[in-house]
């Protein structure tokens, strides 16, 4: 290789793309191999010294410097939030009296139990790091998102992003916030509408697209959307903040440019303090936001660009969500999956005709569920092989039946002696979408058991990465061409 060839020069995007990634290699290694011995500031910044030299130059001989950099500064934060987590993970086996805020709806455990997600966790007096996951016997306790709660019970064992966990908790004291989470309230005066023109189950599903709540979908249905791969229709997602975004843009671009991006700016803001910030909720709105904002200034996010920002960004916040949280993890490979594998498999095959609704659903749920089955088959030891027909049969309507709700919602609470009425559109079409998950679900080869390891799961990504350079070097298409809020 000549001398000249190294001193070639790569887009500054290009190199934060490559620091974003050696950051989450880092934070990743510290999990893997317990490394906690990096929490100084001073490793902080010899990281930020060695990238800031490699994307000055810009030079391709100086990408080492920028690996390293990413490297040290992921070693550091995975080591800051490690000895974070230490004071947490040190009760464990000890019975303790525990306060924290509830940072995302209460769900039901599948004993019936209610399952809370605790953050700033205080124990007698003193601050904690980590989240704790807590169940109570109390099925009938009123607790929602953002109340301040004291329990008692036994620390156990911490798993996925949780630092530890504690089952059949006592409820000691619950401390609802003034003047509380609007956005909630919001949520649940409007769905109180929707439950008056629409009947459950299909209202709870209604709900479950507008705005992501899925508690009070009953256990059987719960169970038929997962064996039929349709239960990310239902929580809070990108799947959903991407069509609410598309529509909000779209309905104001040709009045203002700056209007569209507002409006949309706005959307994802409401929507997420709606539905509260979760892991893939976290990076939806992330990304749907660099989106966005690379739309209004006529840029172009390439997809190898934005996805490892997003990413690093996300475990800088919380390292957790790297070495164990499988909403994180599954959103993340989705998004790849729907951004870059689905445009290629579109091109490859179809050339450069622009794909109709069912082509692009047909693609994206392909290459989405790809690339997401090795996770789900090593975490579960199963797969779904009805997904593809349901979320063809289900995902064109996804759209329509939020729409229908919204209205349902609305003129119920406009016209309450109408709501029926209003509503019935919207029951006909969440039944129809019930009906398939429940007929789908119950096909005796509706899923498949399989048990690989680790390894294996390496290697199906490994292959996957192998076809995406293949048909990026078969087609030459160009993958910043692909933006989700357009």
């Amino acid at each position: 290789m000549h001398w000249w060839v190294l001193r070639r020069q790569l887009h500054v995007s290009w190199l934060i793309a490559i620091f974003c990634g050696a950051i989450i290699i880092g934070i990743f290694t510290v999990q893997s191999f317990q490394i906690v011995l990096f929490g100084s500031f001073a490793y902080l910044f010899i990281g930020l010294t060695f990238s800031a030299v490699g994307m000055w130059g810009r030079y391709l001989y100086l990408i080492p410097l920028v690996i390293v950099g990413g490297l040290i500064v992921g070693v550091w934060r995975g080591s800051v939030h490690s000895n974070e987590l230490a004071g947490t993970k040190s009760l464990m086996g000890y019975s303790v009296t525990i306060s924290g805020k509830v940072t995302e709806d209460v769900d039901s455990s599948t004993d019936g139990q209610l399952a809370l997600r605790l953050n700033d966790l205080v124990i007698m007096g003193r601050t904690l790091k980590g989240s704790l996951w807590v169940t109570i016997s109390d099925s009938s306790a009123d607790i929602k998102r953002r109340d301040r709660v004291t329990i008692f019970g036994k620390v156990g064992g911490g798993f996925g992003s949780f630092a530890g966990s504690i089952y059949q908790a006592k409820l000691v004291k619950v401390v609802r916030p003034t003047p509380g989470d609007w956005a909630l309230r919001l949520r649940d005066w409007f769905s109180s509408g929707v439950r008056l023109a629409i009947a459950d189950p299909a209202a709870s599903l209604g709900i479950g697209y507008l705005v992501g709540q899925k508690r009070a979908l009953p256990t059987d249905l719960i169970e038929a959307l997962k064996i039929a791969g349709l239960t990310h229709i239902v929580v809070a997602s990108g799947y959903n903040l991407t069509i609410l975004v598309r529509l909000t843009r779209r309905l104001f671009e040709k009045i203002s440019k700056y209007l569209a991006a507002l409006s949309a700016a706005a959307m994802i803001f409401g929507f997420v303090s709606i539905t509260g910030l979760s892991p893939s909720m976290t990076r939806a709105a992330l990304v749907a936001s660099l989106s966005l904002a690379a739309w209004y200034y006529g840029r172009k996010f390439h997809p190898l660009v934005l996805l490892p920002i997003a990413a690093a960004i996300t475990v800088l916040v919380n390292p957790s969500y790297l070495w164990g949280d499988l909403g994180w993890q599954l959103s993340f490979a989705a998004f790849a999956g729907v951004m870059i594998l689905a445009p290629l498999l579109q091109r490859y095959f179809f050339g450069e005709a622009k794909p109709g609704v069912v082509r692009q659903i047909l693609g994206e749920t392909i290459s989405a569920t790809l690339l997401t089955a090795p996770i789900l088959i090593t975490a579960f030891g199963q797969i779904s092989n009805v997904s593809l027909i349901a979320n063809l049969l289900v995902l064109p309507f996804v759209p329509l039946a939020m729409l229908l709700t919204f209205m349902a919602g609305i003129g119920a609470i406009i016209v309450p002696s109408l709501a029926i009425i209003v509503g019935w559109p919207a029951t006909m079409l969440l039944n129809y979408m019930i009906w398939v998950a429940n007929e789908l679900s119950k096909l005796s080869w509706a899923t498949t058991t399989w048990q690989v390891s680790g390894l294996v799961e390496a290697i199906c990504y490994g292959l996957i990465i192998g076809l995406c350079l293949y048909l990026w070097r078969t087609t030459h298409y160009n993958l910043a061409e692909a933006n989700i809020v357009e």
